[in-house]
């Protein structure tokens, strides 16, 4: 029986692992190349705040930390759009009050720390992998401190260690047919700060995730606990305009003041955080097989990483971990069987999220400011509500059910095409909710084939 076990990278995906692992009685040791969070200050402008969904929720009360975590979140149960003329229009995301929260992922990642160790797990910092011998699963650390070289060895490896995995690398090395892609957008992101109030409060309403969509590129604002929002603004690369163009100071306030007109006077320092935060880069990261001889296994963004579009990376990660400890109780701890299971079940979901996200992007900065895309929002969730077993939005399935990301999204394709033929109903913005709709709607689904019929 595999008893010791190892996760190379105690990001937040490794953290939550370490604490199933351990729950189940298994010897664990993390070994991250970071400095310990908790005790070293943060740089700003790399974090994108996270959306913590249905399916992380999942992954943390299946370790009962859910409440501790609950405690730092804020929930945001719409979404808020600003046009460039002030007008605000919102959109709620889902029904009867759900929300997805937003998490600061610097304190969420020093909770599941806290707790792993708790449980018992060993965290060693600053220790980069800078190989794993496949052959007798020995892993070799460099420490960035001290630059002593170590060793270790163990049962099982987990790779957990990001978009940019040694563990991964390792595989890709040493393996045959290890199929790799990443793909990067034209767009990068930077981090910018809404401050608070004199006495702490949001200057916006704290309960949704406001969204500048541009056509092309956007701003989107996340709640923090201290009455700050975290601001990241998505924008081209290169071209005009894009962060290449937007060199001198001037430039940055005046265009700043001409397409974001409302969002100027809530930021911190427009221009010491744009010039001084760095400028982050967007990858969708494929890989096959994620395993090798049931020894090495790879895990959240070292398996399939995606960009955040969807607010589903993290979600996506701690569902890895959920559905690995449902194999352990279906196969008692047999990792034989569990682990190419895992791989199968979880490799075409990951593919499908990855698609997702990139399409998201497009619909959260071309979209959803326009009038049609809100017509089509109600038809969708006034139909929800009349017929829920016979259809649910493609967000309302990523981000509030358990149903499969793949199954969601080929459902979601079927659903389209049907809002496709709606929208094109004569005077469709005034009868939006008129019995012919319905019927239509109704009809449409008939003929769909049996097992796209419904839900």
């Amino acid at each position: 029986m595999t008893k010791k076990i190892s996760i190379v990278g105690a990001g937040l995906v490794g953290s939550l692992l370490a604490i199933y692992l351990r729950k189940r009685g298994y010897e664990v040791t993390l070994y991250e190349r970071r400095p310990d969070m908790r005790k070293v200050k943060i740089p700003a402008g790399r974090s994108i705040n996270l959306a913590l969904s249905d399916r992380g929720w999942k992954g943390l009360q299946g370790v009962g930390v859910d409440n501790a975590i609950r405690e730092i979140g804020i929930a945001m149960t719409h979404r808020t759009m600003h046009s460039v003329d002030g007008k605000i229009t919102t959109q709620p995301y889902g029904k009867d009050g759900q929300g997805i929260y937003a998490v600061s992922r610097g304190i969420l990642n020093c909770t599941l720390l806290d707790i792993a160790e708790q449980s018992g797990a060993k965290v060693f910092f600053n220790e980069r992998c800078t190989n794993i011998n496949l052959a007798n699963n020995e892993m070799s650390f460099e420490n960035s401190e001290t630059h002593s070289h170590t060793k270790a060895t163990s049962d099982l490896i987990f790779g957990a260690d990001g978009a940019f995995a040694a563990s991964r690398l390792q595989m890709q090395l040493s393996t045959d047919k290890f199929n790799y892609s990443q793909s990067y957008l034209e767009h990068g992101y930077k981090e910018l700060m809404f401050v608070a109030k004199p006495d702490g409060s949001h200057q916006l309403d704290k309960n949704s995730l406001h969204i500048w969509p541009r056509g092309g590129y956007m701003l989107i604002a996340l709640p923090n606990l201290d009455g700050t929002f975290t601001v990241t603004m998505f924008f081209p690369l290169k071209g005009n305009p894009s962060f290449e163009s937007l060199k001198p100071k001037l430039d940055v306030n005046k265009f700043f003041n001409e397409i974001f007109p409302d969002a100027v006077p809530l930021l911190h320092d427009l221009e010491e955080d744009f010039f001084m935060n760095p400028t982050g880069s967007l990858v969708t990261v494929k890989c096959t097989p994620w395993s090798f001889n049931n020894k090495i296994v790879l895990i959240g963004d070292a398996a399939h990483a995606i960009v955040p579009f969807y607010g589903q990376g993290m979600n996506c990660g701690f569902e890895d971990c959920t559905v690995l400890n449902d194999l352990l109780n279906k196969h008692k701890d047999n990792w034989e069987q569990v682990i190419p299971e895992y791989e199968r079940m979880r490799k075409p979901a990951a593919d499908a999220i990855g698609e997702l996200a990139v399409a998201n992007f497009i619909e959260m900065r071309d979209l959803v400011g326009k009038p049609e895309f809100f017509i089509a929002q109600k038809i969708e969730g006034w139909f929800y509500e009349k017929h829920p077993d016979k259809w649910i939005p493609l967000y309302t399935m990523v981000t509030f059910t358990n149903i499969p990301y793949n199954e969601a999204q080929e459902k979601g394709k079927m659903q389209d095409a049907i809002m496709n033929e709606i929208m094109q109903m004569s005077d469709i913005e005034n009868k939006w909710n008129d019995i012919a709709v319905e019927n239509k709607i109704l009809t449409l689904l008939k003929q769909q084939s049996p097992n796209k019929n419904g839900l």
